[in-house]
């Protein structure tokens, strides 16, 4: 799969993803930070999910309906503890992910989410 790491996730969480045999980018290496709007399009365009731990993008997403290629939301916790709630994501729920899912974990509880069509 190919993902987007945004900063606030962390360097860390790409190279993990990298080291599993996915297409990770790290945003911090596209540049300055262009802002949540732009990073969720710049990952749609390159039909990458998006992986962070920022409540905003959800609101991009079904609110103000931004185009995305999937959204992990994964919690403000531990560097480790954020990758094994991703590793289980991927484990899990995979197929979501692939059909563009909003994933949001939330201490022990998962929830899949997608965007309706215009």
């Amino acid at each position: 799969m190919r993902f987007l790491v945004d900063a606030c996730a962390g360097r860390r969480l790409a190279n993990w993803l990298h080291g599993q045999g996915h297409d990770a980018l790290f945003s911090d290496d596209l540049g300055t930070d262009p802002g949540d709007q732009a990073l969720l399009q710049y990952a749609a365009a390159e039909n990458r999910v998006l992986v962070t731990i920022d409540l905003d993008f959800g609101e991009l997403i079904f609110l103000h309906r931004v185009a995305h290629a999937g959204l992990v939301r994964l919690p403000d916790v531990s560097l480790a503890e954020r990758i094994a709630l991703l590793a289980e994501v991927l484990q899990q729920h995979r197929a979501a992910l692939e059909m563009r899912a909003v994933v949001t974990v939330r201490g022990q509880r998962i929830r899949i989410s997608h965007r309706l069509s215009p």
